[in-house]
């Protein structure tokens, strides 16, 4: 086992999703520079699923034009792209552009779109590459997946996003009238607000380290492919193939003397992958994961704020930070249990999903949720949000494995069903949260219900 290949498809794995999750945490230093304010972060949403035209043509291109795009070319491209993408926002992150009468933050909005290309596309290039290395190092590499938004969380805390105090509104009511029709309709005269503290650095230190990232990922790329320790953990084509027409062969024998015995006693296996599975179970397999990424990646994350913010602004901390580690536990635990079994598969998706439930429920019950008083209920909501993060990674990385066994094109769709459930997730929720306003925001200094 070699180490240093472990160490790189940990690195790897960290370039996937860096820039995408690193802007999001650093979104309460931005939204005070732009224009569009708390409104930001639902454009970003919608940005970042129309950069899923970047996995689709990824696709329908091997689909339809097989062995056209090579994967090694395709990933220096794209992170290439992203170290660009990522250096221009540290220098026109805050810049505007009047758009019809109106200022926009165009650059941001539009830089955003190039990194989500990057991290989207990486979904349906990154996973095929990993075909070429042995099983093993596909679980070191969704570590590293998990480290793309841990890492970043972490500098950002480092940097003092989102630390705040608790001040009575008298104190910085100057001209806003906002603030002050607020403290009047709760006719309370100690009526708490935040105020957030300056950052320890600035946003534009902050986008040179996600660069700096994504010059991390490519080094470590160009090693997986070149240096001679890496290369040795490469399954070669020509074992491949001598282990699959051997593997074909030895079932043929094997069948063969059963077909009379066992006729219409055995189950119909599907011409996908190996043939292992069923029809139904392929869809079984790809629905779980568009349904468990939906949960992961969308849905949830868009109503986070409203189940956590009633309990306080640290059970938000600590619900945020718990779920970014979450993600890399659970992978790193995989390495040493891992059982490819679709009843276990459905087992801890429902388990997971009871949590997503549990979350949803006291997002819609904001700002008055169960146990709103209660160090109980802040408790209940920081574990609801690790475990929920950790069953469905650990459900992820299992199919992963799975689809791994299939072959090369298994896991190119496992990539465009990762970002299709996203999609739809995001699709589904964006419009209940930001048209319908069927979730009302908890106040993390007043916690009693108003």
């Amino acid at each position: 086992m070699s180490v240093l290949t472990h160490v790189l498809a940990c690195l790897f794995g960290m370039g996937s999703w860096v820039t995408i999750c690193g802007l999001w945490v650093e979104i309460p230093l931005i939204v005070s520079h732009t224009p569009e304010g708390w409104y930001l972060p639902s454009y970003l949403s919608v940005i970042i699923q129309i950069a899923n035209i970047g996995p689709l043509f990824v696709t329908l291109m091997h689909r339809f034009r097989p062995g056209t795009l090579k994967e090694t070319s395709v990933i220096y491209f794209i992170v290439s792209f992203g170290i660009l993408a990522s250096f221009l926002l540290a220098f026109f992150w805050s810049e505007r552009v009047e758009v019809q009468g109106v200022d926009r933050s165009v650059p941001l909005l539009l830089l955003t779109f190039f990194i989500s290309i990057v991290d989207c596309t990486s979904s349906v290039t990154f996973l095929p590459f990993m075909m070429q290395l042995k099983t093993k190092y596909l679980t070191t590499y969704y570590i590293g997946e998990g480290l793309s938004g841990l890492v970043p969380a972490l500098v950002a805390m480092v940097q003092g996003v989102g630390v705040m105090d608790c001040v009575n509104a008298s104190q910085i009511l100057g001209s806003n009238e906002t603030l002050l029709q607020r403290v009047n309709a709760s006719d309370d005269v100690e009526y708490l607000v935040p105020q957030y503290q300056p950052a320890n650095f600035s946003v534009e230190a902050y986008f040179f380290f996600l660069t700096a990232m994504m010059v991390v990922c490519l080094v470590a790329f160009v090693l997986l492919n070149n240096h001679p320790a890496a290369l040795q953990e490469h399954e070669t084509k020509h074992n491949n193939a001598a282990d699959s027409i051997s593997q074909r062969k030895t079932k043929r024998t094997e069948q063969k003397p059963m077909i009379g015995l066992h006729r219409g006693h055995d189950k119909p296996k599907s011409s996908f992958g190996t043939g292992k599975y069923s029809w139904l179970q392929v869809v079984y397999i790809y629905v779980i994961l568009a349904w468990v990424n939906g949960l992961t990646n969308s849905i949830l994350p868009s109503v986070q704020s409203y189940s956590c913010l009633p309990y306080g602004n640290q059970a938000f901390h600590w619900s945020a930070t718990m779920a970014n580690v979450a993600n890399p536990v659970a992978c790193f635990i995989t390495m040493f249990f891992l059982r490819r079994s679709l009843v276990l598969l459905g087992l801890l998706t429902s388990v997971g999903s009871l949590i997503g439930v549990y979350i949803m429920g006291m997002a819609v019950l904001s700002p008055c949720p169960m146990l709103v008083n209660e160090t109980s209920g802040a408790v209940l909501m920081v574990l609801a949000w690790f475990f929920f993060i950790f069953i469905l990674s650990f459900v992820k990385v299992i199919i992963a494995v799975i689809l791994r066994d299939e072959g090369h094109s298994a896991l190119v769709w496992c990539g465009a069903v990762v970002q299709i459930g996203s999609m739809l997730g995001a699709v589904t929720i964006f419009p209940l949260v930001n048209v319908y306003d069927l979730f009302t925001s908890g106040d993390p200094c007043n916690k009693h219900c108003i």
